[in-house]
């Protein structure tokens, strides 16, 4: 089922195949009708990973990244729509010959065409591949059954099937069950494949017997079961797989034996995964106002990014989501350390997180504002400050009678709103004697954009005016990047998206200085 950690892993495996000197990528492929990720609610289906070459992509390419410490571009999250649509585009340029188009052969060839040209244009050792979806779903069967075509073209020591399931224990009988996995494995053995390993999510670790069991019912050694137990940190996984022999078999599996502990990097690895759970006797308080607060995974990548700041100065980080939309009383934000607020869009909760951008201000909290959270605290500073009447965004009031924040003048023409916004890295010139420079230590950076709308730049004088500076800006200055308080404690929005770029042992600056201010 969705949400039991294929994502984790996939990017475990990855990361203990590039700890043993492996080049190594991971592709994730969705069997949803969508053409990329860009249009869901992340309520429904958790945050919208942008890569830096402009995918609106699934959040387990977030979890690639932030594993492997390595850009992973949009081609590595293949759709249902991607491959659907190469295929209609073929036929209606007469490509096929003539032939009936079908699932099989022609939908199944566009996938593992489209998995092989990854691992061959990136000159990859290993390419872990997720399937998403549920075994036995309609919609995903055309990709296992590539995959059950790929293992025969490439034989058996081309191909590894590692099959993610539940022993679920239930409060009542105290015992791990075996049925959800025996019945999922069965399936998959229905439709043509046969696991290789099985990890198997529970809550405590799996015991002997049921790992017996479950070898005996699903054709699988019971030394490849292996036991995906619940810990505090999801970077903790690799070191569970490897400590119950998966590099060996796997290595084994594929002939390549004598190939694992090849490298020096675990230590480095193992002090990054323990720094990410070592500190909880010191913690620090954050207030995440937003929109999608409902979901954890709505803001997957910017709760990251705090805990990695956390990490980088020796603290935990302790965050509250606070829906926007039912906060009345901005009093309760004094408690916390900082306040952040994520990116979003539309009407809905928007007024909130305007009061919560001024409540940061008057009351000298660290406050990081991210996309929206940059947008509406200029909005915010505009009417309280400035007391520009009616200040709002043309994207939440089109007939504002000041513009504070406007659509960007090339998207005033599209209609569509799939990939359509501006997306992926963008250079940003950063202005000296800012915190931005102090921040970033340097002039140039390239960070990742999801906005369709960008500060009104006919109200700028105004704001520097005001004590409200621009520190950077992008485009030889058509785009406002940055905002700082200089006389604030430490007061920051950002049009882009920097929880992105950050990384377990990486941090990302901006959370890093937003965390160092609110720890003080």
């Amino acid at each position: 089922m969705s949400g039991l950690g294929k994502g984790v892993t996939t990017s475990s495996i990855a990361k203990l195949l590039q700890l043993a000197d492996q080049k190594v990528s991971c592709v994730k492929i969705d069997p949803y009708l969508n053409y990329d990720a860009g249009t869901m609610n992340p309520v429904a289906h958790g945050e919208v990973f942008v890569t830096n070459d402009g995918g609106e992509c699934d959040m387990d390419i977030g979890n690639y990244e932030r594993f492997l410490n390595q850009d992973i571009p949009k081609s590595h999250n293949i759709t249902t729509a991607q491959v659907y649509s190469s295929v209609i585009s073929a036929e209606r340029k007469g490509e096929y010959l003539g032939a009936c188009v079908q699932i099989i052969p022609h939908v199944t060839d566009e996938i593992k065409n489209r998995i092989r040209k990854i691992a061959k244009d990136e000159d990859l050792d290993f390419l872990i591949v997720e399937c998403g979806g549920t075994v036995g779903d309609i919609e995903s069967l055309p990709f296992l059954e590539a995959l059950r075509q790929m293992r025969v073209e490439e034989g058996p020591q081309g191909v590894i099937f590692v099959h993610v399931t539940l022993a679920p224990s239930l409060d009542v009988v105290g015992e791990q069950k075996t049925k959800p996995t025996q019945h999922s494995a069965q399936e998959l053995r229905r439709i043509g494949i046969q696991p290789d390993f099985l990890a198997v999510r529970c809550t405590l670790p799996l015991e002997e017997k049921t790992k017996n069991k479950i070898a005996m019912f699903t054709n699988v050694t019971a030394s490849d079961v292996l036991s995906c137990h619940d810990v505090k940190s999801i970077f903790e996984v690799p070191q569970i797989l490897y400590d119950q022999g998966i590099m060996d078999s796997i290595f084994t599996k594929f002939g390549k034996v004598g190939m694992v502990n090849a490298s020096s990097n675990w230590d480095k690895w193992n002090k990054i995964a323990q720094n990410m759970v070592n500190h909880e006797d010191q913690k620090i308080k954050i207030a995440m106002v937003g929109k999608y607060v409902t979901l954890a995974d709505s803001y997957v990548s910017v709760n990251h990014a705090l805990k990695h700041a956390g990490a980088e100065i020796g603290k935990s980080i302790d965050i509250d989501w606070i829906d926007s939309e039912s906060i009345t009383d901005y009093s309760i934000l004094s408690k916390y350390n900082g306040i952040l607020v994520p990116g979003g869009f539309g009407v809905r909760g928007s007024e909130g997180i305007i009061q919560t951008a001024n409540y940061a201000r008057e009351n000298n909290i660290p406050y990081l504002g991210i996309c929206f959270g940059f947008q509406l605290a200029a909005i915010a500073f505009g009417r309280n400050v400035m007391k520009l009447e009616d200040g709002n965004s043309t994207e939440i009031k089109p007939d504002t009678k000041n513009p504070i924040v406007d659509l960007l003048p090339e998207q005033k023409d599209i209609s569509n709103m799939g990939g359509s916004l501006r997306l992926g890295a963008n250079n940003i010139q950063i202005k000296q004697n800012t915190n931005a420079q102090k921040i970033y230590n340097t002039e140039t950076i390239s960070k990742r954009h999801r906005h369709r709308y960008e500060i009104n730049k006919q109200y700028i004088a105004e704001f520097e005016k005001n004590g409200l500076i621009f520190s950077a800006e992008s485009d030889n200055g058509k785009r406002m990047e940055m905002l700082e308080i200089p006389s604030h404690k430490f007061y920051l929005g950002v049009q882009f998206h920097p929880e992105f770029n950050s990384r377990p042992g990486f941090p990302e600056e901006s959370f890093v200085a937003f965390i160092k201010a609110a720890s003080e």
